[in-house]
């Protein structure tokens, strides 16, 4: 793959955002062109009980926005700087021919609405892509074991295991995303949150390693999915025009896990601390907040509908997002709320290996009241009047 990585002393911010505004632009100019292929082809969301839209929407968003990632990608290997990302590592082809396959499989399901054993085998294939191209996260810092330092210990995992593991990131992170794409802009703003977060934290990494060209590739991933979770936002955000479909949030999944992955390969585990770890895991920290009530709602559901009688898997509005228009807010403010969540915990797990803890602390300690109260005020309005 080359030579042994060489270093440089000025990070490339300047072209990561170059690179992240050339895929918006991209994407924003592709949703036409989409829009119209779907209205074509019959790839078109028609309302269902558990949906909050009440008019058809054409889906396959995805599919403007790997365009924008390909855009991205393309500009990042013309420029000098960049180019350094293809030239030590296969981790963005991972993410080119990977995100491909998910897009493709994406695209089938927005049309004909694929069975769910067929569309796993596709996400498993396209995170085995990830495997074969070499992402795969191979060593593991866990807080415990440590030599009496308090530092921790490392796992070193082989090719297997790390192999199972990166695939299980991967297919977790995609059902992630697909699994909160349920207002408008919902699943775009938080793609876009969470990769942003990524993208800071692969850049700090890339500082702690002295701007080691082998370090460019997270970032690189990080900053094209933030540009093409951008460009496709005017489009999708209250009221949406069209729709990311399976193509787009699995999409988004995809390219959160191989930035998590190739990032924690250019971690210096020599002297890792929690922190770094909390960071390198902020995609995850975000998924899983913004998942953890609906997912409690869920098996609630689940457990209700069973002792009545019902099919578990009769459809109902038991997500966050459905619970925040329950109490209230709009379809808009529903998201921006869970935006200001997302934003609180994405960039307060990267502050966290940046700046000094405790400062961080409190300032995520009052960003996370703030949200709670902003959250609650409906509520709030109610029992002033009662």
């Amino acid at each position: 793959m080359g030579q042994l990585p060489a270093v440089s002393n000025v990070l490339p911010v300047r072209e990561y955002l170059l690179v992240a505004l050339t895929a918006a632009v991209v994407t924003f100019l592709l949703v036409g062109l989409v829009r119209a292929l779907a209205f074509r082809i019959g790839a078109v969301a028609y309302p269902r009980q558990r949906d909050v839209h009440v008019q058809p929407m054409p889906r396959m968003g995805g599919l403007a926005m790997y365009g924008g990632v390909l855009g991205g990608m393309l500009l990042a290997h013309q420029l000098p700087v960049l180019r350094s990302a293809f030239d030590f590592s296969y981790d963005p082809y991972a993410v080119i021919v990977g995100g491909g396959v998910i897009v493709l499989v994406g695209v089938l399901d927005d049309r004909f609405e694929l069975d769910s054993l067929t569309k796993l085998a596709g996400q498993v294939t396209a995170a085995g892509i990830l495997v074969l191209f070499g992402l795969q996260w191979l060593l593991f810092w866990v807080p415990w074991g440590d030599d009496g330092e308090g530092t921790g210990s490392l796992l070193s995992l082989d090719q297997n295991q790390g192999a199972i593991l990166s695939v299980l990131l991967a297919v977790t992170m995609v059902n992630a995303m697909n699994f909160v794409d349920g207002l408008d802009g919902l699943a775009a703003g938080i793609g876009l949150i969470a990769a942003a977060a990524t993208c800071v934290f692969s850049i700090g990494l890339l500082a702690n390693n002295g701007g080691d060209v082998g370090a460019y590739p997270p970032a690189l991933i990080a900053a094209t999915l933030a540009g093409a979770c951008l460009g496709f936002l005017p489009h999708n955000f209250n009221p949406a025009r069209i729709f990311m479909g399976d193509s787009g949030s699995m999409l988004i999944g995809l390219m959160l896990a191989a930035a998590t992955i190739s990032a924690s390969g250019k971690i210096n585990y020599g002297s890792v601390r929690a922190t770094d770890v909390l960071g390198l895991l902020s995609p995850l920290v975000v998924v899983a907040a913004v998942l953890f009530v609906p997912l409690l709602d869920l098996l609630m559901a689940v457990v209700r509908r069973t002792r009545r009688g019902e099919s578990p898997f009769s459809a109902d509005k038991m997500h966050l997002h459905h619970r925040l228009l329950e109490i209230g807010h709009s379809q808009r403010r529903a998201v921006l709320l869970i935006y200001l969540w997302a934003g609180v915990l994405a960039f307060g797990a990267v502050a966290l290996t940046l700046f000094d803890v405790v400062v961080v602390v409190w300032c995520l300690a009052i960003g996370l009241v703030l949200a709670l109260l902003v959250s609650a005020i409906p509520r709030l309005r109610e029992v002033r009047r009662t």
